[in-house]
């Protein structure tokens, strides 16, 4: 089984283990591998949601590093594993990066064959539609707005526009990576405010 966890020096952790063949309620720590692992900016906005796909790969959500407003634009780097839906293949050697992941070999050797897709805040829960494949994740607003996203099929490659956007407003739009960003957003299925309670 898998698991992704904040380790003690507050960086986040990918890792597979094995159950106790006696006990299917424990697992055995001596057989842990760490298939990744990467550092966090604040000890917020880690994200956390880790699953397999219908194409039997891991996803696993992440957070954009916490710190208000995004401050180092993580959501629309993709240098950084944070602010991102990170896919990978744990059925080959590591680094687990499958070779049809959208920006293997862009190019550009800053870029993180990790990522599946970005822009996103703090996703805390990420799931598939099992009749459809259709995936679903949802993100945490800065102030005004939650928001939850839904693709169909689950396409390579989707921006989901944080920090440039907060749901289906303007959130930040300064700086370049919001005009000649990687490619255009896909704003969120639906966003909702605070009123009534809601959070």
């Amino acid at each position: 089984f898998y698991v992704n966890y904040t380790n003690t020096s507050g960086n986040t952790v990918i890792s597979r283990l094995s159950v106790d063949p006696n006990d299917a309620n424990n697992a055995m720590e001596n057989t842990e591998l760490q298939l990744l692992t990467y550092d966090q900016f604040q000890s917020n906005h880690n994200g956390g949601d880790v699953t397999f796909g219908p194409d039997g790969k891991l996803y696993i959500s992440s957070g954009d590093g916490g710190g208000g407003g995004d401050p180092q634009e993580n959501g629309q780097d993709l240098s950084t594993l944070l602010g991102t839906i990170i896919r990978l293949d744990v059925d080959i050697a590591q680094p687990y990066i499958p070779s049809d992941n959208p920006y293997v070999n862009d190019g550009d050797a800053n870029t993180r064959g990790e990522i599946w897709a970005y822009g996103l805040r703090n996703p805390f829960r990420i799931s598939f539609d099992s009749t459809n494949g259709d995936f679903w994740i949802a993100d945490v607003g800065q102030g005004l707005f939650e928001e939850v996203n839904k693709v169909i099929g689950n396409p390579a490659g989707i921006n989901y526009g944080w920090r440039c956007f907060e749901g289906n407003s303007v959130y930040n739009n300064n700086g370049t990576a919001c005009i000649e960003g990687p490619s255009p957003h896909t704003p969120p299925l639906v966003d909702y405010d605070h009123s009534n309670g809601r959070a």
